[in-house]
């Protein structure tokens, strides 16, 4: 009989979801999983401008699900937040992932960083946001809902959603060996 893993994320964005189930079916081959979004608030701005507003906004998502989760349903709780910051190199765009369990453990875990052109940095820190900013210049619609300015500025290389796995999947060794953490 094979088992079940529930896990929750704190987002409707089909691509954060898919990310999660996709990162749980790789580290988990031999289990069922069954990955379900909801919406959370994050806390922070719609467009976090810090890495630790970042990954405050990731911490939050991950902790009001678990909070909620009164029948305990799901085994984990995670959160993706995309943000961006002015590093020594540039102005770049990122994610950091919660991960929560059931008893409140936080394991944390961050993507690369993908270099963002001045131009657009200077509109992100007018108040707007990465994926509506992107669609104008690449003429697309909602593409924070598919490859994300990551699929964009690779020529689909990598996506928004193949970034996020692999964070995720980083942030879960801690819980696959957790003998040598």
């Amino acid at each position: 009989m094979t088992s079940v893993i529930r896990i929750q994320v704190g987002s409707t964005n089909p691509v954060k979801i898919a990310a999660a189930k996709q990162a749980f079916e790789q580290c988990h081959p031999d289990h069922i999983i069954h990955c379900e979004g909801r919406s959370t608030p994050s806390g922070v701005a719609d467009q976090p401008m810090t890495e630790s507003e970042t990954r405050l906004g990731a911490i939050n998502r991950a902790l009001t699900c678990q909070r909620d989760d009164s029948n305990k349903q799901f085994a984990f709780y995670i959160s993706m937040e995309g943000g961006v910051d002015q590093f020594e190199e540039g102005a770049a765009t990122f994610a950091y992932i919660a991960i929560v369990d059931q008893q409140g453990a936080q394991h944390i875990g961050r993507s690369a960083n993908l270099p963002l052109p001045d131009q657009i940095f200077k509109r992100l820190e007018n108040q707007e946001e990465l994926g509506p900013i992107m669609d104008q210049v690449f003429n697309t619609e909602n593409i924070r809902q598919k490859g994300g300015a990551i699929g964009l500025f690779t020529n689909h290389a990598a996506t928004r959603q193949s970034v996020y796995s692999q964070a995720i999947i980083l942030a879960l060794a801690p819980i696959l060996h957790p003998q040598h953490f």
